[in-house]
Protein backbone atom coordinates (compact mmCIF):
# COMPACT_ATOMS: atom_id res chain seq x y z
CA UNK A 1 0.00 0.00 0.00
CA UNK A 2 1.20 3.43 -0.42
CA UNK A 3 0.25 5.71 2.44
CA UNK A 4 0.52 8.86 3.63
CA UNK A 5 0.18 10.29 7.45
CA UNK A 6 -0.72 13.82 8.26
CA UNK A 7 -0.30 14.35 12.27
CA UNK A 8 2.36 16.51 14.16
CA UNK A 9 6.36 15.05 13.21
CA UNK A 10 9.61 16.05 14.90
CA UNK A 11 10.18 18.11 15.84
CA UNK A 12 6.77 18.38 17.54
CA UNK A 13 6.89 17.22 20.87
CA UNK A 14 4.11 15.12 23.17
CA UNK A 15 2.80 11.75 22.78
CA UNK A 16 0.78 12.04 19.14
CA UNK A 17 3.78 12.90 17.87
CA UNK A 18 5.94 10.29 19.24
CA UNK A 19 3.20 7.55 18.13
CA UNK A 20 2.91 8.80 14.69
CA UNK A 21 6.67 8.47 14.66
CA UNK A 22 6.29 4.74 15.31
CA UNK A 23 3.55 4.17 13.06
CA UNK A 24 5.44 5.68 10.00
CA UNK A 25 8.21 3.00 11.27
CA UNK A 26 6.39 0.32 11.46
CA UNK A 27 4.16 0.82 7.74
CA UNK A 28 7.09 1.37 6.47
CA UNK A 29 8.17 -2.24 6.66
CA UNK A 30 5.76 -3.62 3.92
CA UNK A 31 4.55 -0.24 2.12
CA UNK A 32 5.54 2.89 1.07
CA UNK A 33 4.88 5.70 3.85
CA UNK A 34 5.36 9.53 3.84
CA UNK A 35 4.57 12.06 6.49
CA UNK A 36 2.98 15.25 6.07
CA UNK A 37 3.30 17.66 9.12
CA UNK A 38 2.76 21.25 10.45
CA UNK A 39 4.54 24.42 9.80
CA UNK A 40 2.24 25.97 12.68
CA UNK A 41 0.42 23.19 14.93
CA UNK A 42 -0.53 25.83 17.65
CA UNK A 43 -0.02 29.76 17.84
CA UNK A 44 2.11 30.54 20.58
CA UNK A 45 -0.81 32.57 22.10
CA UNK A 46 -2.69 29.59 22.35
CA UNK A 47 0.15 27.18 23.93
CA UNK A 48 -0.50 26.61 27.29
CA UNK A 49 3.11 25.05 27.50
CA UNK A 50 6.80 26.09 27.66
CA UNK A 51 7.66 25.01 24.22
CA UNK A 52 5.87 22.82 21.77
CA UNK A 53 9.40 21.77 20.09
CA UNK A 54 11.59 19.03 21.63
CA UNK A 55 15.13 20.39 22.36
CA UNK A 56 17.75 20.90 19.90
CA UNK A 57 19.91 17.88 20.95
CA UNK A 58 16.85 15.56 20.61
CA UNK A 59 17.18 14.58 16.62
CA UNK A 60 15.03 11.97 13.96
CA UNK A 61 15.77 10.25 11.28
CA UNK A 62 12.15 10.64 9.42
CA UNK A 63 11.57 13.81 6.99
CA UNK A 64 8.03 14.96 7.07
CA UNK A 65 6.72 17.36 4.41
CA UNK A 66 5.98 20.46 6.99
CA UNK A 67 3.19 22.46 5.16
CA UNK A 68 -0.06 22.17 7.27
CA UNK A 69 -0.63 25.82 9.35
CA UNK A 70 -3.92 24.79 11.20
CA UNK A 71 -4.90 28.89 11.12
CA UNK A 72 -3.76 29.55 7.34
CA UNK A 73 -6.24 28.37 5.15
CA UNK A 74 -3.47 28.90 2.13
CA UNK A 75 -1.75 25.89 3.66
CA UNK A 76 -4.95 23.81 3.39
CA UNK A 77 -4.92 24.06 -0.06
CA UNK A 78 -1.41 23.64 -0.65
CA UNK A 79 -1.68 20.74 1.82
CA UNK A 80 -4.14 18.76 -0.37
CA UNK A 81 -2.27 19.37 -3.27
CA UNK A 82 1.12 17.72 -2.09
CA UNK A 83 -0.75 14.84 -0.83
CA UNK A 84 -2.70 14.56 -4.39
CA UNK A 85 0.23 14.48 -5.52
CA UNK A 86 2.09 11.92 -3.67
CA UNK A 87 -1.11 9.72 -4.84
CA UNK A 88 -1.48 7.61 -1.60
CA UNK A 89 -3.97 5.07 -1.39
CA UNK A 90 -5.04 5.59 2.13
CA UNK A 91 -4.35 9.06 4.13
CA UNK A 92 -4.36 8.55 8.20
CA UNK A 93 -5.01 11.61 9.73
CA UNK A 94 -3.97 11.79 13.31
CA UNK A 95 -7.15 13.54 15.55
CA UNK A 96 -7.15 14.89 19.08
CA UNK A 97 -9.01 17.94 19.63
CA UNK A 98 -11.58 19.69 17.81
CA UNK A 99 -8.92 22.99 17.12
CA UNK A 100 -7.64 20.71 14.20
CA UNK A 101 -10.89 20.03 12.56
CA UNK A 102 -11.61 23.42 10.32
CA UNK A 103 -7.96 22.22 8.72
CA UNK A 104 -7.58 18.71 8.74
CA UNK A 105 -11.60 18.89 6.95
CA UNK A 106 -10.97 21.96 4.54
CA UNK A 107 -7.71 19.16 3.09
CA UNK A 108 -9.87 16.44 3.23
CA UNK A 109 -12.66 18.44 1.36
CA UNK A 110 -9.88 18.94 -1.69
CA UNK A 111 -8.37 15.58 -1.84
CA UNK A 112 -8.60 12.96 -4.61
CA UNK A 113 -11.60 10.99 -4.21
CA UNK A 114 -10.06 7.60 -4.82
CA UNK A 115 -7.63 8.23 -1.52
CA UNK A 116 -9.25 6.74 1.39
CA UNK A 117 -9.52 9.07 4.88
CA UNK A 118 -8.41 7.10 7.74
CA UNK A 119 -9.12 8.85 11.40
CA UNK A 120 -6.62 7.60 13.60
CA UNK A 121 -8.32 9.00 17.44
CA UNK A 122 -6.56 9.59 20.09
CA UNK A 123 -9.35 11.23 22.00
CA UNK A 124 -12.89 11.78 20.21
CA UNK A 125 -14.27 14.34 22.70
CA UNK A 126 -11.88 16.22 24.30
CA UNK A 127 -11.30 15.83 28.46
CA UNK A 128 -11.86 19.52 28.61
CA UNK A 129 -15.18 19.74 27.13
CA UNK A 130 -16.10 23.32 25.19
CA UNK A 131 -19.65 24.02 23.42
CA UNK A 132 -18.22 23.78 19.83
CA UNK A 133 -16.26 20.61 20.36
CA UNK A 134 -19.06 17.92 19.66
CA UNK A 135 -20.55 19.92 15.96
CA UNK A 136 -16.89 20.43 14.59
CA UNK A 137 -15.99 17.00 15.16
CA UNK A 138 -18.48 15.83 13.55
CA UNK A 139 -17.97 17.96 10.86
CA UNK A 140 -14.43 16.01 10.36
CA UNK A 141 -15.33 12.66 10.78
CA UNK A 142 -18.21 12.47 8.25
CA UNK A 143 -15.17 13.09 5.54
CA UNK A 144 -13.70 9.99 7.03
CA UNK A 145 -14.13 6.48 5.40
CA UNK A 146 -12.85 4.89 8.39
CA UNK A 147 -11.73 5.32 11.96
CA UNK A 148 -8.73 3.69 13.94
CA UNK A 149 -9.18 3.64 17.86
CA UNK A 150 -7.85 2.76 20.85
CA UNK A 151 -10.30 2.25 23.38
CA UNK A 152 -14.13 1.24 23.47
CA UNK A 153 -14.65 4.56 25.08
CA UNK A 154 -13.52 6.44 21.80
CA UNK A 155 -15.30 3.78 20.41
CA UNK A 156 -18.51 4.61 21.50
CA UNK A 157 -17.74 8.54 21.52
CA UNK A 158 -17.09 7.95 17.66
CA UNK A 159 -19.80 6.40 17.26
CA UNK A 160 -22.11 8.85 19.47
CA UNK A 161 -20.98 11.57 16.57
CA UNK A 162 -20.87 9.60 13.26
CA UNK A 163 -23.64 6.60 12.95
CA UNK A 164 -22.68 3.14 11.28
CA UNK A 165 -18.71 3.92 11.15
CA UNK A 166 -16.69 1.70 9.98
CA UNK A 167 -13.94 1.47 12.94
CA UNK A 168 -11.03 -0.72 14.11
CA UNK A 169 -10.25 -0.94 17.55
CA UNK A 170 -6.66 -2.20 19.22
CA UNK A 171 -5.86 -1.43 22.39
CA UNK A 172 -2.86 1.13 22.62
CA UNK A 173 0.40 -0.19 22.30
CA UNK A 174 3.27 0.24 24.62
CA UNK A 175 5.92 2.52 23.84
CA UNK A 176 9.27 1.13 22.61
CA UNK A 177 11.55 3.74 22.53
CA UNK A 178 12.66 5.10 26.29
CA UNK A 179 15.25 2.20 26.74
CA UNK A 180 15.87 0.10 29.78
CA UNK A 181 15.24 0.60 33.23
CA UNK A 182 18.03 0.39 36.19
CA UNK A 183 18.20 -0.16 39.65
CA UNK A 184 16.14 1.95 41.63
CA UNK A 185 18.73 2.83 44.00
CA UNK A 186 20.78 3.83 41.33
CA UNK A 187 17.66 5.80 39.43
CA UNK A 188 17.21 7.69 42.97
CA UNK A 189 20.66 9.09 43.12
CA UNK A 190 20.28 10.72 39.47
CA UNK A 191 17.10 11.92 40.70
CA UNK A 192 18.47 13.03 44.03
CA UNK A 193 16.09 11.67 45.80
CA UNK A 194 15.72 8.75 48.61
CA UNK A 195 15.37 5.20 47.41
CA UNK A 196 14.36 3.85 50.83
CA UNK A 197 10.72 5.44 50.63
CA UNK A 198 7.84 3.88 48.35
CA UNK A 199 7.82 5.70 45.49
CA UNK A 200 5.04 6.93 43.59
CA UNK A 201 5.31 8.35 40.20
CA UNK A 202 3.24 11.35 38.41
CA UNK A 203 4.50 11.62 34.79
CA UNK A 204 3.48 13.57 32.05
CA UNK A 205 1.58 16.62 31.02
CA UNK A 206 -0.08 18.79 33.88
CA UNK A 207 -3.57 19.26 33.34
CA UNK A 208 -6.45 19.72 35.46
CA UNK A 209 -8.05 16.77 34.42
CA UNK A 210 -5.24 14.08 35.43
CA UNK A 211 -6.16 15.29 39.16
CA UNK A 212 -2.85 15.67 40.56
CA UNK A 213 -4.27 18.17 43.27
CA UNK A 214 -6.26 14.85 44.19
CA UNK A 215 -3.21 12.65 44.41
CA UNK A 216 -0.71 15.86 46.46
CA UNK A 217 -4.44 15.72 48.71
CA UNK A 218 -3.90 12.27 48.83
CA UNK A 219 -0.80 12.66 50.79
CA UNK A 220 -1.98 13.65 53.70
CA UNK A 221 -3.98 10.35 54.56
CA UNK A 222 -0.47 8.30 53.94
CA UNK A 223 2.64 8.19 56.46
CA UNK A 224 6.40 8.85 56.07
CA UNK A 225 7.06 6.25 54.22
CA UNK A 226 5.99 7.34 51.23
CA UNK A 227 7.48 10.06 48.25
CA UNK A 228 5.70 11.11 45.73
CA UNK A 229 7.62 12.16 42.40
CA UNK A 230 5.88 14.97 40.01
CA UNK A 231 7.43 15.03 36.75
CA UNK A 232 6.20 16.83 33.85
CA UNK A 233 5.27 19.78 32.76
CA UNK A 234 2.45 22.08 33.55
CA UNK A 235 0.02 23.04 30.73
CA UNK A 236 -1.73 26.41 32.82
CA UNK A 237 -0.29 27.79 36.17
CA UNK A 238 1.27 25.76 38.56
CA UNK A 239 1.10 27.89 41.54
CA UNK A 240 -2.00 25.69 43.07
CA UNK A 241 -0.40 23.03 43.32
CA UNK A 242 2.39 24.50 44.86
CA UNK A 243 -0.01 25.71 47.26
CA UNK A 244 -1.04 22.38 48.08
CA UNK A 245 2.54 20.84 48.17
CA UNK A 246 3.10 23.75 50.75
CA UNK A 247 0.59 22.87 52.78
CA UNK A 248 0.72 19.21 53.13
CA UNK A 249 1.58 17.41 55.85
CA UNK A 250 4.22 15.34 53.90
CA UNK A 251 5.54 18.34 51.89
CA UNK A 252 9.08 17.35 52.61
CA UNK A 253 8.54 13.73 50.42
CA UNK A 254 7.24 15.68 47.31
CA UNK A 255 9.70 16.41 44.94
CA UNK A 256 9.12 18.41 42.08
CA UNK A 257 10.66 18.28 38.80
CA UNK A 258 7.76 20.55 36.62
CA UNK A 259 9.62 20.44 33.04
CA UNK A 260 9.58 18.79 30.24
CA UNK A 261 11.22 15.50 30.50
CA UNK A 262 13.14 14.37 27.32
CA UNK A 263 13.08 10.71 25.94
CA UNK A 264 16.66 9.88 27.70
CA UNK A 265 15.62 10.26 31.24
CA UNK A 266 11.95 8.54 31.04
CA UNK A 267 13.36 5.34 32.02
CA UNK A 268 15.54 7.03 35.30
CA UNK A 269 11.64 8.28 36.68
CA UNK A 270 9.92 4.71 36.02
CA UNK A 271 13.45 2.92 37.51
CA UNK A 272 12.82 5.18 40.58
CA UNK A 273 9.57 4.45 41.18
CA UNK A 274 7.30 1.93 43.04
CA UNK A 275 3.76 1.88 41.47
CA UNK A 276 2.92 4.95 39.00
CA UNK A 277 -0.06 6.60 40.13
CA UNK A 278 -3.05 8.12 37.48
CA UNK A 279 -5.62 9.87 39.53
CA UNK A 280 -7.57 11.39 36.21
CA UNK A 281 -10.95 13.01 36.68
CA UNK A 282 -11.45 11.33 33.27
CA UNK A 283 -9.62 9.47 30.55
CA UNK A 284 -10.31 7.11 27.44
CA UNK A 285 -6.90 5.23 27.31
CA UNK A 286 -3.23 6.57 28.36
CA UNK A 287 -0.36 6.90 26.88
CA UNK A 288 1.93 6.91 29.85
CA UNK A 289 0.07 3.46 30.99
CA UNK A 290 1.82 2.31 27.92
CA UNK A 291 5.09 3.78 29.17
CA UNK A 292 4.57 1.82 32.37
CA UNK A 293 3.83 -1.47 30.90
CA UNK A 294 6.80 -1.04 28.86
CA UNK A 295 8.61 -0.29 32.01
CA UNK A 296 7.02 -3.07 33.67
CA UNK A 297 5.73 -0.68 36.63
CA UNK A 298 2.24 -1.74 37.98
CA UNK A 299 -0.55 0.59 38.18
CA UNK A 300 -2.26 2.83 40.32
CA UNK A 301 -5.49 4.34 38.89
CA UNK A 302 -9.33 5.84 39.34
CA UNK A 303 -12.14 4.27 37.78
CA UNK A 304 -12.65 6.20 34.82
CA UNK A 305 -13.05 5.65 30.87
CA UNK A 306 -10.97 2.65 30.02
CA UNK A 307 -8.48 3.44 32.73
CA UNK A 308 -9.78 1.54 35.33
CA UNK A 309 -11.00 -1.57 33.54
CA UNK A 310 -7.80 -1.43 31.45
CA UNK A 311 -6.04 -1.91 34.66
CA UNK A 312 -8.38 -4.62 36.45
CA UNK A 313 -8.95 -6.74 33.67
CA UNK A 314 -5.35 -6.99 32.71
CA UNK A 315 -4.63 -7.14 36.91
CA UNK A 316 -1.61 -5.14 36.77
CA UNK A 317 -2.35 -3.07 39.26
CA UNK A 318 -5.38 -1.47 41.73
CA UNK A 319 -7.88 0.78 41.07
CA UNK A 320 -9.59 3.98 43.50
CA UNK A 321 -13.67 3.58 43.08
CA UNK A 322 -13.56 7.23 42.72
CA UNK A 323 -11.57 10.38 41.81
CA UNK A 324 -11.09 11.58 45.55
CA UNK A 325 -8.13 12.27 47.57
CA UNK A 326 -9.38 9.74 50.17
CA UNK A 327 -9.94 7.02 47.76
CA UNK A 328 -6.98 7.48 46.17
CA UNK A 329 -4.88 7.06 49.10
CA UNK A 330 -6.82 4.12 50.38
CA UNK A 331 -5.74 2.40 46.70
CA UNK A 332 -2.00 3.30 47.29
CA UNK A 333 -2.35 1.43 50.84
CA UNK A 334 -4.21 -1.23 49.34
CA UNK A 335 -1.33 -1.62 46.78
CA UNK A 336 1.21 -1.99 49.04
CA UNK A 337 -0.46 -3.77 51.81
CA UNK A 338 0.63 -7.50 49.79
CA UNK A 339 4.11 -8.07 48.28
CA UNK A 340 2.35 -11.42 46.75
CA UNK A 341 0.22 -9.25 44.79
CA UNK A 342 3.01 -6.56 43.78
CA UNK A 343 4.67 -9.58 42.48
CA UNK A 344 1.40 -10.79 40.17
CA UNK A 345 1.17 -7.26 38.99
CA UNK A 346 4.74 -7.47 37.51
CA UNK A 347 4.32 -10.77 35.90
CA UNK A 348 0.96 -9.71 34.45
CA UNK A 349 2.18 -6.43 32.92
CA UNK A 350 5.18 -8.96 31.54
CA UNK A 351 2.19 -10.34 29.43
CA UNK A 352 0.49 -6.82 28.55
CA UNK A 353 4.14 -6.16 26.86
CA UNK A 354 3.92 -9.15 24.57
CA UNK A 355 0.07 -8.83 23.94
CA UNK A 356 0.51 -4.95 23.42
CA UNK A 357 3.62 -4.61 21.37
CA UNK A 358 4.20 -2.42 18.33
CA UNK A 359 4.44 -5.16 15.92
CA UNK A 360 0.82 -7.03 17.19
CA UNK A 361 -0.62 -3.40 16.11
CA UNK A 362 1.21 -2.48 12.97
CA UNK A 363 -0.23 -6.11 11.71
CA UNK A 364 -4.00 -4.86 12.95
CA UNK A 365 -3.41 -1.74 10.82
CA UNK A 366 -2.37 -3.29 8.00
CA UNK A 367 -5.29 -6.15 7.95
CA UNK A 368 -7.65 -3.10 8.49
CA UNK A 369 -6.55 -0.86 6.06
CA UNK A 370 -6.05 -3.76 3.28
CA UNK A 371 -9.69 -3.88 3.67
CA UNK A 372 -11.36 -0.64 2.89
Amino acid sequence: MKIAILSPFFPYRGGIAQFSELLYRGLSGNNEVKAFSFTTLYPNFLFPGKSQYVPDNEYSDIESCRTLNSINPVSYIKTAKKINKYKPDILIISYWMSFMVPAYSSVCLMLNKQIKIVALVHNAIPHEKRVIDKPLTKLFFNRCDAFIVLSETVRKDVLSLCKGANIFLHPHPIYDNYGETIEKERACDKLGIRSDKKNLLFFGLIREYKGLDLLIEAMDHLDDSFQLIISGESYGDFEKYKKLIEKSRLKDNIKVFEQYIPDNMVATFFSAADALVLPYRSATQSGVTAIAIQMELPIIATNVGELGNSVKDAQIGVVAPTATNTDIAEAVLEFFSDEKKISIYREKIKEEKKRLSWKSFIQFTESSLSRL
